[in-house]
């Protein structure tokens, strides 16, 4: 079940992936101030420099050959498919590195196994199809966060462990629980530092999983950038759980 598509990378929009939302702000003031200069100094440009901010653009991912549309706007997206918990506080903001409230973030990704709902089967395992498990988003709150409760992903032939994420502005909700309309702001992929994907590959039901698995440093999206490639910072253990958190800069 080779992702394909997944080979080449999207030019048409670009975004900005930046790891925290004081992060791009701090750039700038620190290419307007000397790290040598005394703070008090230093104090009478913070201001400025802090109010011109602008993030950092970078390129894009694909969003691969299983998505789907329709997802459900929910805060837990697992419907009971085993794995260890993986809770999810992804933050947007734009250009300037301001939150974006109201931003509908719809992730969606593979289970233990590496199937995919709406295409169970394609990593050589037998198992129930909804067409719905592992998929759905959330508007984001006040603060520009969006909290969803999901799964560790498992692997599948071909691709490193990832989470496909898209960013909407201006959606309508459905009375069926989904969303309409809008603009597509981003388009991109998550990804979990090796060692911990490691720890979680030796604990059932991901140890279960039979597909060779390709690393980080072997994947065909995965550049190396960090969070400006969509490597979230993610804490916890196998048996508690854990949180990753990134913040998304689009392009809006």
């Amino acid at each position: 079940m080779t992702d394909t598509s997944d080979g080449a990378r999207s030019v048409g929009r670009r975004t900005v992936l930046v790891a925290t939302g004081t992060t791009a702000a701090a750039l700038a003031v620190g290419a307007a101030v000397s790290t040598e200069a005394p703070a008090a100094a230093a104090a009478p440009d913070l201001q400025p420099a802090a109010a011109a901010a602008v993030c950092t653009l970078t390129e894009e991912q694909t969003e691969g050959p299983y998505y789907l549309s329709g997802a459900l706007v929910r805060t837990n997206i697992t419907e009971g498919k085993a794995g260890i918990t993986l809770n999810l506080a992804l933050t947007v903001v734009n250009s300037a590195c301001t939150v974006i409230p109201n931003a509908l973030v719809e992730i969606w990704h593979s289970d233990a196994l590496g199937e995919y709902s709406g295409y169970v089967g394609n990593n050589g395992h037998s198992e129930a199809d909804d067409g719905t498990f592992l998929r759905g988003g959330v508007l984001t709150n006040s603060s520009g966060v969006a909290n969803i409760t999901t799964i560790y992903p498992g692997w599948y032939r071909g691709r490193c462990i990832h989470i496909h994420v898209k960013v909407h502005t201006g959606v309508t909700l459905t009375s069926n629980g989904s969303f309409t309309g809008g603009t597509t702001v981003h388009t991109g992929q998550l990804f979990i530092n090796e060692t911990i994907t490691t720890a979680v590959a030796k604990v059932s039901p991901y140890s279960t999983n039979t597909v060779t698995r390709t690393t980080l440093s072997g994947d065909s999206i995965y550049d190396g950038g960090g969070a400006s490639s969509g490597l979230m910072t993610v804490t916890g253990s196998t048996t508690a759980g854990y949180t990753g958190t990134l913040t998304l800069g689009v392009s809006s």
